[in-house]
This record gives C-alpha cells, structure tokens and sequence, in this order.
C-alpha cells in the first residue's frame, strides 16, 4: 500500500495500488447510504479489490436494511448489517457493545485495508460515526482486527450543520481523490435511485466528486493524529 499519502490525485493513487495483486478492504460505517457517500467512488474505482461494506445500525429497519444490501451489490461489495441502537435522541453506547458489534459482523479479521469514520465524524453532529471510528480504532489498536492501513472518512462541515452548512472534502486530509464524471454519476445513482433521496435532499446534495480521507499506517500513527487534531478543536 502507499506511504505518505497527501492530497493524490486518481491518477497518482491508481499508480500507487496498481502493484498490488489482490487487495481485500472493508469498510465499516454506522449507517446504510454512508459507504456510498463518503466512499462510493472509491469502491467504484476498485471492482478488483475483495470489498466486505458493513454498516452497524438499522438492520431491523425494512425500509433502509434492504436498501444497503442493494447499493452494497451495485458497488460490487458483500454486505453485512447490524441493529445498534439509532434512535434520535442518540444515546451513547458502550464502547465495547460497539466494538463488539464490529467483531460479530465482519467475517475476516485481517484486510489490506479498512475504511471508516473519523473519531470527529463528517458534520455536526452524529455520535454514531464517532463512536464507529473510535471503536475501530481501538479494534486495531488491540490487533482484534489486523489491516495494513486504515483509512478515515475526512470531511467537515461548518459547525452549524443543515442544509445551509454542507460538510466538505478537508482540504488538509492526507488523500483527496478527485471522482471522475462516470464515476460520479455512479454514485449519485446509488444515493438518488436506490436509497431514495431526491435532488435537493441533504443526501443527494452532499454526494461529492471529492473523497477524502486521513490515512494511516498503523495505530501509532493514527494516535499522534488524533492528539495533533485533538488540539486544533
């Protein structure tokens, strides 16, 4: 896998995986419709990489669970789906219902790569996608899961959150790759035709061309990050 990842173009990390045989990657995410917005393009890229896309919430829920493994199948991917509590007043979990959640769905334990949320999430505010990255983070930390690098989703938003406050691409991530225009559409298909959400929608509004994450190769890494960024907010 690359080292030293920052700000790539597509072209530049296709050059940088393209000596790699067989790459098997999850990801892992709180809710359906995260792995196709803040990821879809890059499982598009990649139809030649073993893709496990595995979502902790709304496994009881028959609307979106059906949804998932849907839009799992047109990224080319094998879906799992668990049920964490979702409700709106979002309630914290257990770290170890959340890293226990992780364990019992995915069906390997070691993979080239993994991606999944921030510990700081996308936007303000879902405490899900944070305690998601946490607990992953924590799972690698321990070798409980074994991955060459983790990738985390790296957008942001203004602090306001809604409509009138769109995350974006962090222009600082570590990898920017920049979705080209079939790709796009692609993805934005996924979001629009199968999830549902109609132009003009939150969901469909934020389906970007760029897909940013911080990138890192092992959990030392990934710890001197988060104290660097830890200070920044």
């Amino acid at each position: 896998m690359c080292k030293k990842l920052h700000l790539l173009s597509l072209a530049s990390l296709l050059e940088c995986m393209e000596k790699v045989e067989y790459v098997t990657a999850a990801m892992i995410v709180a809710h359906p419709d995260d792995e196709t917005i803040w990821a879809g393009g890059t499982v598009l890229i990649h139809p030649d990489w073993h893709w496990t896309i595995v979502s902790l919430c709304r496994g009881s829920d028959t609307d979106r669970a059906p949804k998932f493994i849907r839009a799992v199948q047109q990224l080319g991917g094998v879906s799992e789906i668990g049920d964490l509590d979702d409700g709106t007043e979002q309630l914290p979990l257990s770290e170890a219902d959340v890293q226990q959640m992780v364990l019992s769905l995915l069906p390997e334990k070691h993979f080239d790569l993994i991606l999944t949320h921030s510990p700081h999430g996308e936007y303000t505010r879902h405490r899900r996608h944070e305690e998601i990255g946490t607990a992953v983070a924590l799972l690698w930390e321990k070798e409980l899961i074994k991955a060459k690098e983790v990738w985390m989703f790296a957008y942001e938003d203004g602090g306001k959150g809604g409509k009138d406050d769109l995350p974006k691409a962090i222009k600082t991530a570590h990898l920017i790759s920049y979705l080209p225009e079939d790709i796009w559409l692609r993805k934005y298909t996924i979001v629009n035709a199968i999830y549902g959400f109609a132009p003009g929608t939150y969901e469909a509004d934020i389906v970007m061309r760029e897909e940013a994450f911080w990138c890192f190769q092992s959990p030392v890494e990934f710890r001197k990050w988060s104290k660097t960024e830890r200070r920044k907010r």
